[in-house]
């Protein structure tokens, strides 16, 4: 009978820490009790090596037929059984940290057979749908994932020095919003009503700075009725705050500091690699306009106030899809990010993009036909977004208006009017700037990972007889 408990009082990384430089054939007298998977297992006579993994790493175990209890039972074990051993501390005459078998318990038996250490989970498909058993098997996962806890750990550490208070809101949104996306709809029976999962916690973050939190984070679970990518999945991470009292270059200081820092925190440096290139994340990062990089992207100058036919010429000339009715706010921000965006290697802060395509964001002070906006690229790949709030409620119900009749005629991304929202702006929104930034692509950049399955635990896949999965951008 698989037993309720085992007692541990040890670990492989600890026991490897507390021995270090054991001569070969010591007995230390230090006796532990540990549990994990068998990993690995060979028999030589009287005597069976295995290697025991727990959370913290891997050790030998040392089995000898006249010592350990049950010997051949612990020789048939399957790779891949959870056991428990207890035992003395000790190097082999091969100088192997080993703790030695005197006596061990069955914890829980596979029934599925279980990769060895030599041929791994090599299949990918099988890797994202078994994680349980890649975690296992994939040194590299393992890895990856215990850097996403503590890139998480430490940017929430870093936002609560600044001042900055952690709150949770709503993941049920009466109307979508906060973002341009195509939500998920469901119902709520009690109430009778559609509710839409969140898309960005934007909206209820900012009615908080109304409420008189002068600076609040969320790091929140947002979902998008989207396409499947290597940098896109319909449930992920976003760091959301909000800043009262500043504008959008407090928060593109704020985004560059807090990167370096977790890059000299995980990796070592702020200098890292990335898929075989250097990036070069310290502080501080370029600034250039959407218009200045597209200018030079394609060789003509261009911006907001390009004549809208001109656009749509230069958007056929390159290449970019496009349609009639698009003012040019849109067709520059197509042609930048289908010619532009994908080139910016080193870390720049893309600011200044047109009205038509920015609903929420403040009026640029010198060209109202921009907002004080900027997104943050590394390596080609939005890695943030940020701006000064709107906070003028008159505008910004006229863009909500705007945007609910793109909504009507048929674009599932635009948003609709949010009267609620409205009601707060009314009450007052001081001088405010907010910050987007996508916890899984920074995850990915750090951990040097080139799809975003590979820091997600679980992530969102075809049914097992659909087909493989779609690896575009």
């Amino acid at each position: 009978m698989q037993p309720y408990t085992y007692d541990v009082d040890a670990t492989a990384a600890g026991i490897a820490a507390e021995f270090p430089d054991l001569e070969p054939g010591t007995e230390t007298g230090r006796v532990v009790s540990i549990a994990g998977r068998l990993m690995l297992r060979r028999v030589q006579g009287k005597l069976a090596f295995g290697t025991i993994a727990d959370s913290s790493g891997r050790i030998q175990l040392f089995a000898a037929a006249k010592t350990t209890p049950g010997f051949e039972a612990f020789c048939s074990l399957d790779l891949g059984d959870w056991i428990g051993v207890r035992g003395e501390v000790m190097t082999t005459r091969r100088g192997e940290l080993s703790v030695r078998v005197d006596h061990w318990e069955l914890l829980a038996h596979t029934r599925r057979g279980f990769p060895d250490k030599f041929h791994g989970l090599t299949d990918t498909d099988t890797r994202y749908r078994q994680r349980y058993v890649d975690l296992w098997v994939t040194e590299e996962s393992r890895r990856t994932f215990t850097l996403r806890s503590r890139l998480v750990s430490l940017t929430r550490r870093f936002l609560e020095e600044r001042g900055y208070l952690e709150v949770e809101t709503p993941v049920f949104h009466p109307i979508p919003g906060g973002a341009l996306a195509t939500p998920f709809t469901t119902h709520h029976n009690a109430l009778d009503m559609d509710l839409y999962l969140r898309i960005a916690p934007e909206l209820y973050l900012k009615r908080l700075v109304v409420g008189g939190f002068e600076r609040v984070f969320e790091l929140a679970r947002v979902f998008r009725n989207e396409g499947i990518s290597n940098r896109h999945n319909p449930e992920f991470t976003m760091l959301e705050c909000y800043e009262a009292y500043g504008d959008y270059s407090v928060h593109m200081e704020l985004t560059e500091t807090l990167v370096e820092h977790l890059a000299t925190e995980l990796c070592g440096s702020s200098t890292i690699t990335y898929q075989g290139r250097e990036v070069d994340l310290s502080t501080p990062w370029r600034r250039a306009s959407l218009a200045e990089l597209t200018s030079a992207s394609i060789g003509h100058d261009v911006s907001v106030h390009t004549d809208r036919v001109e656009l749509q010429g230069l958007c056929a000339d390159n290449g970019v899809p496009f349609e009639a009715e698009w003012g040019p706010g849109k067709l520059l921000l197509e042609l930048y990010e289908k010619t532009t965006e994908g080139d910016l290697w080193d870390p720049v802060f893309v600011t200044d993009y047109p009205a038509e395509v920015s609903p929420l964001s403040r009026p640029h002070r010198e060209d109202p036909e921009l907002v004080e906006r900027f997104e943050g690229i590394v390596v080609g790949r939005e890695l943030c977004n940020g701006f000064s709030e709107l906070t003028d409620p008159d505008e910004q119900r006229r863009r909500f208006v705007e945007q609910a009749a793109q909504r009507d005629a048929g674009d599932s991304e635009a948003m609709a009017v949010d009267e609620d929202y409205l009601r707060a702006l009314e009450y007052g929104l001081p001088p405010t700037v907010g910050l987007g930034i996508g916890i899984d692509r920074l995850v990915m950049l750090l951990a040097d990972r080139a799809t975003i399955r590979d820091v997600v635990l679980f992530p969102t896949l075809r049914p097992e007889t659909g087909g493989p999965e779609p690896d575009a951008d």
